[in-house]
């Protein structure tokens, strides 16, 4: 598993301040398989926050309309189906049915006004193929 790359997935411009915006992605699984990865990037200012877009209470997707992840005060990350709580900047559920448990976080960077994911080996387009479209330089 390549875990030095990091790859471009928006400009962080792309998501305005205090919104969040979802993602489905194409993962390299560890046997070689290609699967899904659906994640969440919410942007706080200059911060970027990204988990998997899966809520630990019965593994449904959190928005439950495209890109509404927020609750209503666009302070907590909400869980459309159950209404679980999370904490924007930890993943930790505060109120609902999965109380105590926690989103998987997904490890993000800014570089050169991207937001980029890293730590897991994402399945390219292959028009991708010279590496010059998805991938960001890690310094």
């Amino acid at each position: 598993m390549t875990t030095d790359v990091a790859y471009a997935i928006c400009s962080f411009n792309d998501i305005p301040s205090r919104r969040a915006m979802g993602f489905e992605l194409m993962i390299v699984a560890e046997d070689g398989s290609h699967r899904p990865w659906p994640i969440v990037v919410i942007r706080w200012g200059k911060q970027v926050f990204g988990y998997l877009n899966m809520c630990p209470h019965d593994k449904v997707n959190l928005d439950w309309e495209r890109n509404q992840f927020l609750d209503g005060n666009g302070l907590r990350i909400l869980c459309g189906k159950h209404g679980s709580l999370f904490e924007i900047g930890t993943g930790l559920c505060v109120d609902g049915p999965c109380k105590g448990e926690s989103l998987t976080p997904v490890a993000l960077t800014v570089l050169d006004d991207d937001i980029c994911v890293s730590g897991v080996t994402l399945v390219e387009d292959e028009e991708d193929e010279d590496e010059t479209g998805l991938q960001c330089e890690e310094g």
